[in-house]
């Protein structure tokens, strides 16, 4: 079993498998851009090419100007010099402008396109990962590969460029110099590409302990978490197992930077040396006189031209290969099957009736494994209403979840006047769907923003109309700012009792033709639990309504009540009708 903080030992054909995936996705990000791509590298030839001429105009200066006192030929060299190093400035400027226009456009679009489909992704997967950890993918990771997106490709055309053009003005001065320059680089690219493959595995490391350290701040900081700390007295444990992820953590970060620094140190010496050796090359016996003082000048300043570029390049594979790894795990999220899916041609209903049914519905969570319903069928006409109780774990939870599709059956079919969920559009599912869970959720702003939530286009009276109608417009309108009033970090400002009260008239107020309450009357006082169940009544009047209760007493006058027990419907019928029947109903009613 991997210990935890120790470093998982990731496998050649893991590596070469991300490897293969990531550079031709990679590529693909740059498909939209292929204009202002183009104009880059013609900016980049051009800024080279122009370039290049200032040592051709240094040996002049050496050879010609100086020698002969020509002071005008000196003067329009100087010039020259000057406005090559002006041409290729505005040039860079233009070039960085355009290249970070496209890495931020294609950042921006990689953001939204993990945000989008872990929209789509069903609830059984938040509840296989960690907060934490999606979190990170999308803030660390692709934070991380700004850097590649943003600068790689302009830096690699840039580069390219100037090596290519160097190695030709170099040619041209001594084809003899040129390749007792080149000794270095064979060797050069054999390390980088070590110290890349290094990079690469300590950077996924590092990347998981990110998210593990993501994970403990959402666990630890959110109000839940502060408060479940503070009440088990695990304040202390918690500080230790966030400082020992740090701890961690500044390992690998010392690790990646460290990564292959003395390799790379002594390739940076053999290219410092490389001039020392030319110098002398020109001095000695056999070269001497075949080379002006001009010529040598020039030559030695194109080959500090010609390693600049080369490290650069040679850095820039580092970074790729390093960053592959990042690319892979948001890659990995944005390939995650889609397992609540949109149908190809959407079914609209048109009116919608609410006549609801289960027709032979199993349902196995992927966890388990083991059936959380099996067999179920029920039939709600349009307009009734539905009750369900059972024991903790019967499987009522399950059945709400189902009508409102954040799960699809295993087998057997849930329908809607007659249409299989599956058959309509999402969209138009949460507009006939309304659910009021007994886990509330408040978002972090003010209450009219919580309940346009539902809404967005919701005015003023239809707010007030809906929260009277949960038994809640008094207690706002009683508060110093009203609707405008900050709930807090999920709602925790509120009582349990006034919270669900919310979350109900934010259901309400999208005027469901279904209504789910799954234990939605839960956190209530018995006051006001009868004053919400009035209110419910009344709404309930031309509505399809599904109820989950464990007090009884809320739902006796349901149209139909079923008994579930281990995902199995056991008896239903009228309250009246199963106390005559004496089975389990008339056990839980005693």
């Amino acid at each position: 079993m991997l210990r935890r903080g120790a470093a998982r030992t990731v496998s050649p054909a893991e590596k070469a498998q991300a490897k293969a995936v990531s550079l031709r996705r990679i590529g693909a990000l740059f498909t939209g851009h292929r204009r202002q791509l183009i104009v880059v590298v013609g900016v980049i030839v051009i800024s080279s090419a122009v370039a290049m001429i200032s040592p051709f105009l240094l040996r002049e200066v050496i050879d010609v100007a100086l020698p002969q006192s020509d002071l005008r030929l000196l003067i329009w060299l100087v010039a020259g010099m000057v406005a090559v190093a002006a041409v290729t400035s505005a040039l860079g400027v233009v070039q960085t402008w355009i290249s970070t226009s496209v890495g931020q456009q294609i950042m921006h679009r990689l953001r939204t396109s993990v945000f989008a489909h872990l929209q789509r992704q069903s609830v059984g997967f938040f509840t296989r990962t960690r907060t934490g950890e999606v979190q990170s993918r999308i803030t660390n990771d692709i934070g991380g590969m700004q850097q590649v997106v943003t600068s790689t490709a302009s830096s690699v055309a840039a580069n390219v460029t100037t090596v290519i053009a160097t190695l030709v003005a170099m040619t041209a001065l001594s084809w003899q110099l040129t390749l007792v320059s080149l000794i270095a680089v064979p060797p050069a690219i054999y390390w980088t590409r070590r110290v890349a493959r290094m990079r690469q595995t300590i950077t996924a490391q590092r990347q998981r302990e990110l998210a593990d350290l993501n994970v403990i701040i959402e666990e630890g900081l959110s109000i839940s978490g502060i408060q479940l700390s503070k009440t088990m007295g695990a304040g202390t444990a918690q500080v230790d197992r966030f400082t020992d992820s740090s701890r961690r953590l500044i390992d690998l970060e010392l690790r990646s930077e460290l990564a292959g620094r003395w390799r790379m140190a002594a390739m940076s010496i053999v290219f410092a040396v490389i001039p020392a050796v030319i110098y002398l090359a020109a001095g000695l016996p056999f070269a001497a006189g075949t080379m002006s003082i001009g010529t040598l000048v020039a030559f030695t300043a194109l080959q500090g031209n010609l390693f600049r570029p080369l490290t650069s390049l040679l850095d820039v594979g580092v970074t790729l290969t390093a960053s592959l790894a990042l690319f892979h795990r948001i890659f990995e999220y944005l390939d995650l099957p889609v397992e609540i899916k949109e149908p190809a041609t959407p079914v609209r209903l048109d009116p919608v009736r609410g006549h609801l049914r289960f027709e032979d519905v199993t349902f196995a969570y992927e966890q388990s494994g083991a059936a959380a319903l099996a067999g179920v069928s029920l039939d709600v006409p349009a307009g009734s209403s539905l009750a369900l109780v059972g024991e903790t774990g019967s499987g009522k939870s399950t059945i709400a979840s189902l009508i409102a599709r954040l799960h699809d059956p295993t087998s057997g079919r849930v329908t809607i006047d007659g249409v299989d969920l599956r058959d309509l559009s999402l969209a138009d599912l949460a507009g006939i769907v309304g659910v009021v869970s007994q886990e509330t959720y408040l978002l972090h702003t003010t209450i009219r923003e919580n309940l346009r939530y539902a809404k967005p286009d919701a005015t003023d009276d239809e707010i007030v109309t809906a929260a009277r109608a949960a038994q809640i417009h008094d207690l706002v309108a009683s508060l110093p700012d009203g609707y405008d009033t900050m709930v807090g970090s999920r709602g925790h400002r509120f009582s349990g009792g006034e919270k669900q009260r919310i979350a109900i008239a934010r259901t309400l107020l999208r005027d469901p033709r279904i209504l789910v309450l799954d234990e939605a009357t839960s956190a209530l006082d018995n006051e006001t639990e009868r004053a919400v169940q009035r209110a419910f009544d009344a709404l309930a009047v031309g509505r399809t309504t599904v109820t989950i209760a464990h007090r009884l007493s809320t739902i006796r006058d349901a149209d139909q009540i079923a008994v579930i027990d281990h995902g199995r419907i056991l008896e239903s019928g009228t309250h009246d009708s199963l106390l005559r029947d004496n089975g389990r109903y008339a056990a839980l009613a005693r």
